[in-house]
């Protein structure tokens, strides 16, 4: 598993525990409840990628809840199951608002954590949302391209 993968998967975990425990922004950023011999196996580079993530994702919250409310059909935001709901928010946080990640990238990814992590179909409705939010970008880049949709000025 690679650097940003192990990032992605670190802050999606993160931001479950926040949903379901409401910890705050610094215990999620300092990892405690991870287990300090885990911890410990993770480059430099995994925890600043997943730092990221967790404080964009949690100082963006309304925004990319939003954007999730806007692209589920048929379907109430407080029934998502909280494992798909964090995965959906750390990949909305991306798509939104960093630049440097191709949209492809982001739902890819989004997808593979969902397949290991969630339930069986669950994959297929996070590409469907993560998809609808990338279709409605007005960035004109092209879908391969990172984005400034919902980018703050």
């Amino acid at each position: 598993m690679g650097v940003r993968r192990r990032g992605r998967v670190l802050a999606f975990q993160s931001l479950y525990r926040f949903d379901l425990s409401q910890a705050t922004q610094d215990e999620l950023l300092d990892f405690s409840w991870y287990g300090e011999d885990r911890i410990s196996k993770l480059t430099d580079e995994t925890l600043a990628f997943a730092r990221l993530l967790i404080s964009g994702t949690v100082e963006n919250i309304k925004a990319v809840d939003q954007a999730i409310r806007e692209n589920i059909e048929h379907w109430d935001f407080d029934r998502l199951s909280r494992v798909d709901l964090a995965i959906l928010r750390v990949s909305v946080y991306c798509l939104l608002f960093q630049e440097d990640i191709p949209a492809t990238v982001t739902i890819d990814e989004a997808v593979m954590i969902a397949k290991e992590y969630s339930s069986d179909e669950a994959y297929k409705f996070i590409n469907g949302v993560l998809d609808g939010i990338r279709k409605k970008s007005p960035d004109d880049k092209g879908p391969d391209k990172p984005g400034t949709f919902g980018k703050k000025e």
